[in-house]
Parts: structure tokens; C-alpha cells; sequence
């Protein structure tokens, strides 16, 4: 084989080597997954293209009172920090998923995945800088992959960790936040700020582009694990102490019959409140202070942390 032919084949195979890595690139919307940390065949294309949903990165807010577009009843994202409150819609959470922001002075991103019912509030720095998010196009047991524009890093939201990228390994930091109706959210933060429709982009947000998709037994995507025991849309309070999990789920918490209750996990003394008439719950240590815990459909709560304890209405411990 005379050394010229040497030459073009191995030009061929480079050739041959970039267009493979191109249409791979394509297929994972430009990330590059060979050093994920979970199988990359699990990883799949939700539909649109990398920021083909766009994050809100200048966020507008209007006073409790301007809020005229929300009902008593609608769904908000909320939370406060440093005495400053905030509440996000999830009917525009849905078309967005990511909203950049500050909140006491504080970097944060708002992220909500409407496949999951998940929304987690996080501490939006890395290394002492503001890292500002990104929706990747991409799911992992039917949850959004977030990225981060200053490494191109991808992220998951419920394992809160990057799965790719420069930060592969990192952790996300959650905020404690509440998956509640407005009503309930105005009446005990009544100087609450809240995501205006304002939002510079052109979306219908009377529309819910999930209609029905929250009480139908269906997913879109593939898990990488499944459980009967709860209908898969069971709306579940999820608590993560020191590595181990425990779901509330909402029926249990209803069957239970107490708004407020002692329970104790993972050697810790917890209090769980159940909101039934306005459909929220949260959790607090024995300081007080709220948990960053995560309101989640069951289905997706179970596929990431398959281990997980559930509590039953015949195991609190005392009750008020």
C-alpha cells in the first residue's frame, strides 16, 4: 500500500470521525455526553432544540396587586429570602422553565419541568460568580437537563448535580420553596412580588400546553424505573437528609387528617405541614426553619430515588 493511499485513507477516517461527532452533537443538541455521569442512552431528545424553550434572563415583576392575570387557584412557584418574596406562575413557568434571577440580593434559578411537576429554587453560583441557566432540550428520567451558559455544563434538575461538562460532579445548592395556589401565597405574603407576562416573549399563557397531562397515567418519556404503588401523577412531597429520601405523598397526607404533624427521618425531628384546602406541603426542622424539599409527581420522585421511604397516614408521630 503505497503511502499516498495511507494519507487518503486516513483523511477519510478523520472525515468519516467528524461527521459521526457532528451527528452525534446533533442528536444531543451540541452536548457532548461520552463522560456522563448517567448512561447516555438514557438521556433522551424531548423535542425541542437546545433553548428552543426559552429561559426568561431579565425577569419583569409586578405587586401583589397589579397580579390581575392570576386566579385564586392558579399554581405559583414561590419562595423568600432575605425578607424579599417572590412568587412565579407555573403558567408561565410551563413555557419557560427557567427563569435567571436575584432574590435578597441573591443569584438564583427559578427552574420548573412540567413532565415532573418539579420545581427547585437554587443558589445560582459556582466558585463565588453568578452562573446564569439554560434549557438543553434534553431529559433524563423524564426531567429537564438543564445547562449553564459559562460552561456548557449539563445539569439535572432532581439529582442536582452536572451529569457533563467542566463542573461534571458539582452540586446544585436548593432553596426552600413552596408549590402552592396563589391565594395562599398572597395571604401570608401579602408584599410579594410576582413574575410578570411581561415577559419578552410572544406565548399564550392563558394556555396550558399540558392540559391534562397532570391526572392522565401516561408519561412521554421513558424512567429508568417504575412503581404501581401510587397512581404515576400522585403529587408527593419529597424530603433528602444526608442521602437518604422520603416521599410525603399528598393522599397519605389527606388520609392522615392533620394539617401539622411530628415526624422523624433520618435521625432528625421533622414537622410536615399539609395545606389540603390550597394543595401544598412543606417541611421544617425542629428549629423551624423550612426544607428545601421538592413537590413532585410520584413517578419521577421514585425513578431517581428508587430507595426512598414513604411515609403512611398510621406513621406520625404526634400531631397539633
Amino acid at each position: 500500500m503505497t503511502r499516498s493511499l495511507l494519507l487518503k485513507i486516513g483523511l477519510l477516517l478523520a472525515l468519516l470521525a467528524i461527521l459521526a461527532a457532528t451527528v452525534a452533537g446533533r442528536e444531543n443538541n451540541g452536548f457532548d455526553l461520552s463522560d456522563s455521569l448517567i448512561p447516555a442512552d438514557e438521556i433522551h431528545l424531548g423535542g425541542p432544540a437546545r433553548d428552543g424553550i426559552p429561559a426568561i434572563d431579565r425577569p419583569r415583576f409586578v405587586t401583589s396587586a397589579q397580579a390581575d392575570f392570576l386566579a385564586d387557584e392558579d399554581r405559583v412557584l414561590a419562595l423568600m429570602h432575605n425578607g424579599e418574596a417572590k412568587a412565579y406562575p407555573i403558567a408561565i413557568l410551563n413555557w419557560h422553565e427557567v427563569v435567571n434571577d436575584t432574590i435578597g440580593g441573591m443569584p438564583v434559578a427559578i427552574t420548573y419541568c412540567p413532565l415532573c411537576g418539579t420545581g427547585v429554587a437554587f443558589a445560582a453560583q459556582r466558585g463565588g460568580q453568578p452562573h446564569t441557566f439554560g434549557v438543553s432540550g434534553l431529559l433524563y428520567n423524564s426531567d429537564v437537563l438543564l445547562y449553564d451558559r459559562e460552561t456548557e455544563s449539563l445539569w439535572s434538575q432532581l439529582l442536582m448535580q452536572a451529569i457533563s461538562g467542566p463542573a461534571k460532579g458539582e452540586t446544585l445548592t436548593p432553596l426552600a420553596s413552596s408549590h402552592t395556589n396563589w391565594r395562599a401565597w398572597r395571604e401570608e405574603h401579602p408584599d410579594t412580588l410576582v413574575l410578570s407576562t411581561d415577559t419578552g416573549f410572544e406565548r399564550d399563557y392563558r394556555r396550558d400546553p399540558y392540559a391534562g397531562y397532570g391526572s392522565d397515567t401516561g408519561l412521554y418519556f421513558p424512567v429508568s424505573r417504575q412503581s404501581r404503588r401510587f397512581h404515576p401523577k400522585e403529587r408527593v412531597l419529597g424530603v433528602e437528609i444526608d442521602g437518604r429520601f422520603k416521599a410525603y405523598p399528598y393522599t397519605e397526607l389527606a388520609r392522615h387528617g392533620q394539617p401539622e404533624f411530628a415526624d422523624r427521618f433520618a435521625d432528625r425531628d421533622l414537622r410536615i405541614r399539609f395545606d389540603r384546602a390550597n394543595e401544598s406541603a412543606r417541611a421544617f426542622d425542629d428549629a423551624g426553619r423550612q426544607l428545601p424539599a421538592v413537590s413532585s409527581f410520584w413517578f419521577a420522585w421514585f425513578a431517581f430515588h428508587p430507595d426512598t421511604e414513604v411515609f403512611t397516614a398510621g406513621d406520625a408521630t404526634t400531631s397539633r
